[in-house]
């Protein structure tokens, strides 16, 4: 299909889904994961998952957590930086563990039990970033802690998928130990060298971009300025949205942060967001539905009870009302892209069937369609 007929029909629907959302009170991610779902492979077929997808879907995620963080309280993030830590850690410990649980019960071999369970400890931050955006919690007590707290989750996740991947391929020696060191110096020296860029080399560039002649010079800078740290993160094995998140947090302390996030947010939901959330509806396929109907629905029960109860507890600890503790449990449940992008590695590393593979992309989606309706229940009753 001609990449300009696929752009205009994916924005068709796009318009069309962000109507009835708005219509019905619903928020706009609902509508755009369904456009997926309806246009993509498991119904009509009209739009496939291909290079043109993966090039938006990539831009997409990664401005939408930038202006997450340009959009995010610094003060609030600092001062519930503890109770996003507990989250983020038990909404890793119990989904992991009661997946684990699954796949022995289900006489998965070791190797796939491991994987899977990685799989499904980890978080959507930008899922729940798009929801409580909607309902204007993101700068509040509870949106702070489920943003910390799914960045911290997203982290978590990548570090255990290293470990394990490392303790599949290699066996434990002393080398590997080496490479263990290697990647958390790499990580440490990432997070130091964003505080040192944000305190001396940031904020004169912004203001470099004062003195240059021509339109939007700050909006393109703060793109180069989000581009490279999301490439930085990336290169020292983090995810490229937690780089992008710290890019915008960064920038959120300047005086154009106003106008930053107003240019961002056009370039972004006018295309690459909500095209980044239709790809996720097109990962669906009926076959993962069938295969195995059972194991599906046990997944996602698993998938969503685990980290409710999980990040809920972890938030109860932490001396959140009960209201609050589900509303930041629920708001952990999605699994979204982090998911997908582990679960792709896991697959073209053979370390899990085809028909393993189908059954749990297929999970993934279902828990990603009806996080966002439970976020927005919490949030409403």
């Amino acid at each position: 299909m001609d990449l300009f007929l696929k752009l205009t029909i994916i924005l068709f629907f796009i318009t069309i889904a962000n109507h009835f959302c708005n219509r019905f009170n619903l928020p706009s991610v609902i509508g755009q994961l369904l456009v997926g779902v309806v246009i993509g492979p498991a119904i009509f077929n009209i739009i496939t998952y291909d290079h043109f997808i993966t090039f938006f879907s990539e831009i997409g995620v990664v401005l939408l957590l930038f202006i997450a963080g340009l959009e995010s309280d610094i003060t609030q993030l600092k001062k519930y930086l503890r109770p996003s830590l507990a989250v983020a850690v038990l909404g890793v410990v119990i989904p992991f563990m009661a997946t684990f649980l699954l796949g022995y019960l289900w006489h998965f071999n070791i190797v796939a039990t491991l994987f899977i369970s990685i799989i499904f400890s980890a978080t959507s931050v930008s899922i729940s970033v798009e929801v409580l955006k909607n309902m204007n919690m993101l700068a509040k007590p509870v949106g702070a802690t489920i943003l910390g707290a799914a960045v911290v989750d997203d982290i978590l996740a990548i570090i255990i998928l290293s470990l394990a991947t490392n303790l599949v391929r290699y066996p434990l020696s002393f080398n590997q130990l080496n490479l263990l060191l290697l990647l958390t110096i790499k990580q440490v020296s990432f997070f130091i060298i964003i505080i040192l860029s944000a305190k001396y080399l940031i904020p004169k560039l912004l203001q470099l971009a004062d003195n240059l002649l021509f339109p939007f010079s700050e909006i393109i800078i703060s793109l180069i300025i989000c581009f490279t740290i999301a490439a930085f993160a990336e290169a020292v094995g983090l995810s490229a949205v937690i780089g992008a998140f710290f890019a915008g947090i960064i920038i959120s302390k300047t005086q154009g942060r106003k106008n930053i996030t107003h240019n961002i947010s056009i370039i972004g939901y006018t295309s690459f967001i909500p095209i980044f959330f239709i790809s996720i509806g097109l990962n669906m396929q009926l076959k993962g539905l069938l295969n195995d109907l059972m194991l599906l629905i046990c997944l996602v029960l698993v998938g969503v009870l685990s980290k409710l109860l999980g990040a809920g507890l972890g938030a109860k600890l932490m001396q959140f009302s009960t209201d609050d503790a589900l509303i930041i449990g629920a708001g952990m449940i999605a699994r979204g892209e982090m998911a997908l992008v582990i679960a792709q590695i896991v697959s073209n590393a053979n370390l899990i069937s085809n028909t393993i593979y189908s059954t749990v992309i297929a999970a993934i989606i279902i828990i990603t369609l009806i996080a966002p309706f439970i976020l927005k229940f919490k949030l409403t009753t």
